[in-house]
Parts: structure tokens; sequence; C-alpha cells
């Protein structure tokens, strides 16, 4: 029993080497461009991850050793302070994998319109997926990674913050492909800094429990992508205009707020 002290230190010794490393490599970085706002990462990554932890009441693909020793106040406080550094972890990360030259590959690719029917049906998409995984949790809990990213991208879009979709109007990919690796990045370093810890989480996932990397088996390794993309939607809806991830040759922030879903 000593772990849950060393959670938070552990990973904010990570981000803060992390955000130092990209800072080396580029003059700068998410916290020495804003503190404060840098700061609100920690604050957006509690009601964020603890809207998973209620998602997983109904599909129980998870669970953590070691709860019965906490009482319910001492478990919502080192849980809520672990959960902190979820996002900031995840994007310090990706704003790190920018700062290799092989990203700009990814800066001319596959457009994908913005139209209005592709909005209104990612939006649909994703309610329907809610609904499965909250009906018939056994089947479609992978829906859970994937169905907030499709219900908050369109409102996203409708309401001119910065979206997924306005990047691939363009081509550009960069982001998604550096919110993909820092997700598996850190995915990684979270299942193997767990393995030997106590308390630690373990996992029950129908249909795909086997060939395990540490506790997590390989395919759920697959969730970290969309998940990704979720933090990145879900703190644009939350904030009009959150610090910018300076991804590959950045070339300062486009008015993104007049780019809207177009008719079909």
């Amino acid at each position: 029993m000593r772990t849950h002290l060393l959670f938070f230190p552990l990973w904010l010794g990570y981000i803060l080497a992390v955000d130092a490393w990209v800072l080396r490599r580029t003059g700068s970085s998410l916290l020495t461009r804003s503190p404060r706002d840098f700061a609100t990462f920690f604050i957006i990554s509690l009601p964020v991850w603890w809207l998973f932890e209620i998602l997983n009441w109904r599909t129980g693909n998870w669970q953590y050793l070691g709860r019965e020793h906490f009482s319910n106040l001492e478990y919502f406080v080192f849980a809520s302070l672990s959960f902190s550094t979820v996002i900031p972890a995840v994007f310090s990360t990706a704003e790190f994998v920018g700062t290799f030259g092989w990203i700009e590959r990814f800066a001319h690719g596959p457009r994908v319109p913005a139209t209005d029917r592709i909005c209104r049906g990612f939006f649909l998409t994703g309610w329907a997926m809610l609904g499965l995984v909250l009906a018939w949790p056994t089947y479609f809990y992978p829906f859970v990674w994937a169905s907030l990213f499709f219900i908050v991208e369109p409102i996203n879009v409708w309401l001119g913050r910065r979206s997924i979709l306005t990047r691939l109007q363009r081509g550009d990919w960069r982001t998604v492909i550096a919110l993909w690796t820092g997700a598996l990045t850190c995915g990684f370093l979270w299942e193997m800094w767990n393995y030997f810890s106590y308390p630690k989480w373990t996992y029950h996932v129908p249909f795909a429990s086997f060939w395990h990397l540490f506790e997590m088996p390989l395919l759920g390794y697959l969730g970290y992508l969309p998940f990704a993309l979720e933090l990145f939607v879900i703190v644009h809806l939350v904030r009009k205009r959150p610090p910018e991830l300076r991804i590959g040759g950045f070339e300062g922030e486009r008015p993104e707020g007049n780019m809207r879903c177009t008719p079909a």
C-alpha cells in the first residue's frame, strides 16, 4: 500500500519532463505558453475521467484492486488527483510527437468534408453508440471509446470551435496522428507502471481477454486511439479557446471560428 501516494508525482514528473523536452526542441511548450491554461488541463481531466468511471459502472470493464482499503472520501481524493493527470499527459506527449519531422507526412492527406450531412451523421451515430453501450454493454462496450467523440465533435463544428473535422477538411491529419501516438505512448506507460502497483486496476473485457500486454488485453490498446480524440473534442467543448497544440510546422492559429458545417 504505497503506490496511491506515488501515482500523481510520477505522472506530474513525466508531464513536466516531456513539456521541457518540447521546449528544448522547439523553444515553446504548453506550459511556457500559458501556465494558467496548462493548469486548466488538470482541472478538466477530473470530470472527464469521472465520466468514464460512471460509464464503467454499466460496462464493468475495469476494477480497482485495493479499493476496500479506503474510505469513500479517501478514494475520491486519491482517485481525483490521479485522474487529473490524464489530459496533460496525453496532450504533452502529442505535442512532443509533433516536434519530429515525420509528422509532416500527414499534413496533406485525404480530405474529409465537414458537410452538414456528415456532422448530423456523426451526432446520430454517437448517440446510437452510447445507447447500445447502455442497453447491451457486454457486446457494445468498445463504443464507450468512440461515442463521445461522435457526439461532441459536430457540436464543436456547429459552434465554430476548433475541431478534428475542420483539420481533416483541409487534409491535415497531423493532430490526429500526434494524438493517437501520444495516447498509445501514455497507455503503454499507464499499463506498465500499473502492473506491479498496489492498489492497481485490472480488466474484464468480454471476447478479448487474451494476448495481454501487462494487465491490458492487446486489442484493448486500440481504445486509446478514439479516446485521444474524445479528450481533444471535450476540452474544446468545455473551453472556447483552449491552448492550441502545436503539431509539426506550426504557422500560427488559423481562424477556424468561421469554419462550420457546410451544406452537402
